[in-house]
């Protein structure tokens, strides 16, 4: 046999390990409020609503696959952040988990402030009218043409990433005859458990600037030095889709050890520490997310109990969630395509999306939920595998969940906790054209990021 030949055999796919999935749940039709937003819910003929639409309705007006975004969650849950942590704290909405103008005017109006990682990032902002002072700058490497774009408009902060980000920021300020707030990036070299690629605490990875070795206490000496820049405080983002707020107590004890370290060395207090996001939401009825007023409680006491060691005034404090305010405020729904059952192995069931519209399980290995929307079942459920219409065997929406066996072509699934990361990483592999996003809301539905086109496609296509 070939050496480069994998003996696969027919049971390659099989990845449930004895014991890796629960057994299925009592009735099918049945959601978990845990997982859908508020409004969700499935009407008396059986079909599910979010907003006071059914998805039967949604599905022929806006077409599948398609993003629906409860906006009345979305702004229960920034509203529910912004009371938590009261006035005396910042809330930055981190915008890479999804941003729109029309997200960006919901922000606005329920008073929190803006984070954003890029110059496109930072021109969708500011055109929904984001005030540039509610701003943060994030990113490893901005760009020249970015960080003048950011001085210019007049953001609130921007975050240092790097020794060469340092020099450069406030060259470009002093250019413009500005002095520019800043905040240094460290890690602290905390483990948060998640999955590889959304840790970002450790220090083997490409953010920030490590506390070994005093690099951290170097940044912040050469950030002083600089007359183009104005240091208020220290960052600090461990991860993504985390549950345990261990973590995050380490990171505070080690950051306000910087700060102490500061004032110690250069006679100063810095004002402000930001703590990054990442709290996790619940993409299975397994998951237990923190409240909002749970982890406002747990990082004022952590930040409080530590600096009054450290002999500190309370420093501001100040947080990034993105996917826990619009991580479950939207599903995706999708129409089933084809159903193939594979003898004792498991049911795959095709979908008109795919890896185009959510790449997460593919990249993280991350799990959803799924359900039949479109009507109820009594049908026995069978273990199913909801894939893609994409050329990859890694074309994979939900893992292993269970569906009624009656399951037919035709009929509509939904995914939900889809707000985050996944219109916002769609693509246009095998040149799949990317999803609408529909906003809904008291019985009224509308387009806020119309679908792609053919004709999208090919006006770029200038070849």
């Amino acid at each position: 046999m070939s050496r480069s030949a994998h003996p696969a055999g027919p049971r390659h796919a099989d990845v449930l390990p004895e014991g890796h999935y629960t057994a299925p749940p009592a009735d099918l039709n049945v959601l978990d409020p845990k997982v859908w937003s508020h409004t969700v819910t499935r009407t008396a003929d059986g079909v599910v609503s979010v907003g006071g639409i059914e998805v039967t309705r949604l599905a022929e007006e806006f077409g599948t696959p398609a993003y629906f975004l409860d906006e009345t969650d979305f702004r229960e849950r920034a509203r529910a952040w912004r009371t938590a942590f009261g006035h005396d704290a910042d809330v930055f909405y981190a915008g890479k988990a999804f941003l729109s103008r029309a997200v960006v005017r919901w922000l606005h109006e329920e008073g929190l402030n803006l984070d954003v990682c890029s110059g496109g990032e930072l021109a969708t902002a500011l055109s929904a009218g984001m005030p540039a002072d509610r701003i943060a700058f994030h990113g490893n490497n901005k760009s020249e043409t970015e960080i003048r774009a950011a001085i210019e408009a007049g953001v609130g902060r921007i975050v240092l990433d790097s020794f060469q980000e340092i020099v450069r920021v406030s060259h470009i300020a002093q250019s413009l005859g500005k002095r520019q707030r800043v905040q240094i990036r460290v890690t602290v070299g905390v483990e948060a458990h998640t999955h590889e690629f959304i840790a970002t605490a450790h220090e083997d990875q490409k953010f920030g600037i490590a506390l070994a070795d005093g690099q951290a206490a170097e940044a912040v000496r050469r950030a002083l030095s600089l007359d183009g820049l104005e240091l208020v405080g220290i960052h600090s983002h461990i991860g993504s889709q985390i549950f345990d707020m261990a973590g995050f107590e380490v990171a505070a004890r080690r950051v306000v050890g910087l700060l102490a370290a500061v004032r110690d060395e250069h006679g100063i207090e810095l004002p402000e520490i930001d703590l990054g996001g990442g709290l996790g939401i619940a993409y299975t009825s397994e998951d237990d997310p923190r409240e909002p007023h749970e982890i406002a409680k747990a990082l004022s006491e952590i930040v409080t109990r530590e600096c009054e060691a450290a002999r500190l005034r309370t420093p501001r404090i100040s947080v990034e969630p993105g996917r826990a305010i619009v991580g479950p405020t939207a599903f995706t729904l999708y129409e089933v395509g084809t159903i193939k059952p594979l003898d004792g192995l498991r049911t795959y069931v095709s979908v008109d999306g795919g890896m185009s519209d959510n790449i997460r399980t593919a990249l993280y290995d991350a799990e959803y939920s799924v359900a039949l929307v479109s009507r109820t079942s009594d049908a026995d459920p069978m273990l199913a595998r909801v894939v893609g219409k994409h050329c990859e065997s890694g074309d994979i929406v939900v893992k292993d969940a269970f569906l009624p066996s009656d399951l037919a072509p035709g009929d509509l699934v939904a995914v939900p906790a889809t707000g985050a990361y996944c219109r916002s990483m769609a693509s246009n592999y095998n040149h799949a054209l990317r999803p609408p996003v529909v906003a809904v809301q008291d019985g009224t539905a509308r387009v806020i990021v119309r679908r792609e086109t053919e004709e999208d496609l090919l006006r770029l296509d200038v070849g």
